[in-house]
């Protein structure tokens, strides 16, 4: 009798962790009260309590969506049009570097750094970027109070991939040229975990040949920042869906890749996580609406995801918004 009642009661504790136990990580589209503005390459920045939508073709007003209140409410107009970029926050700021302005296929490095504060909903310029340097569809982040630029290209959809790896400090303005990367990549989103920048996914933009999406890149390249040297992952650990137009962000210790852009009709649906600690990849769930050209945010560890193009090229811009929880 008491073997049973023992046994009952582990099958019951069985039973509770079971129903307790975390379902797999899912990406919902979330509803709004009002629409945001369809738009694609563009990027997707947080800032407190709420995300931002900023530049796209032809769009000039940044939206923010009000995680709490479900809402979409428009922001001062950009001074000009920007394009193909991954924006990073800093202090409570959005930085928009490395960009291009202007129409397909020789679209135009933005010569300076552009600064939305969305407190005081203005936008002011910022530091030029050296001439030499200028590119645009380039790989972002924030690292220890620098922004790090790497990748891109000079010359719209056209030609002029570099692999440049460069370091701006805004509280002196002054920049610095870093080791160059392994390879030349453009339309690229970059992410870092325990110190290891990740650049996967890309590709190299030749209108010139006319593959403009054809030439996308599978190896995967790492900056670790405490050696201060890059290296590539073997090839059985390159990007297993090659793509470019992809979002990139951290959480934890992975690295995730999301949406993209390939010659296929459909964006991209797919998520893989590269994690940096067993530095091997895992497949997430699925985007709901496949999507490339924008960005993700991470708030309060969900990843967030809106806009952007549902098919290859420009169109159709859609102006949805999903979270990964």
């Amino acid at each position: 009798m008491k073997k049973s009642v023992t046994l009952t009661c582990l099958l019951i504790s069985f039973l509770s962790l079971s129903f307790y136990a975390k379902e797999p990580l899912q990406w919902r589209l979330l509803s709004a009260k009002n629409e945001a503005i369809a738009r694609s390459e563009n990027s997707f920045a947080s800032v407190g309590d709420k995300l931002y939508l900023l530049g796209g073709r032809n769009k000039l007003v940044p939206e923010a969506y009000d995680i709490k209140t479900q809402t979409w409410a428009k922001g001062a107009d950009a001074p000009l049009e920007m394009h193909h970029f991954q924006a990073v926050t800093y202090k409570d700021e959005i930085y928009v570097v490395g960009a291009l302005t202007g129409p397909y296929p020789h679209e135009t490095p933005i010569p300076r750094i552009y600064i939305y504060n969305p407190k005081i909903n203005k936008w002011r310029s910022g530091d030029d970027i050296p001439a030499a340097r200028r590119r645009g569809s380039a790989g972002a982040l924030v690292y220890q109070n620098k922004i790090y630029l790497v990748g891109g290209i000079t010359d719209g959809h056209w030609d002029g991939h570099v692999t440049w790896f460069d370091e701006y400090d805004p509280a002196t303005g002054k920049w610095r040229q870093l080791p160059d990367a392994p390879r030349a990549r453009d339309h690229v989103s970059v992410a870092m975990a325990n110190g290891q920048m990740v650049v996967a996914g890309g590709r190299l933009s030749t209108a010139r040949i006319g593959k403009v999406l054809d030439l996308t890149v599978p190896e995967v390249d790492i900056f670790d920042f405490k050696s201060n040297k890059w290296r590539t992952l073997p090839a059985a650990q390159n990007i297993p869906t090659m793509r470019a137009g992809n979002s990139a962000v951290a959480l934890g210790s992975k690295i995730l890749i999301i949406g993209g852009e390939s010659p296929q009709k459909l964006a991209h649906n797919q998520t893989e996580a590269f994690d940096v600690k067993s530095q091997t990849w895992s497949t997430l769930a699925p985007l709901q609406t496949g999507r490339h050209g924008t960005g993700a945010a991470v708030y309060k560890n969900k990843v967030y995801t809106a806009a952007g193009s549902a098919n290859q090229g420009g169109g159709p811009e859609i102006n949805t918004i999903e979270v990964l929880e």
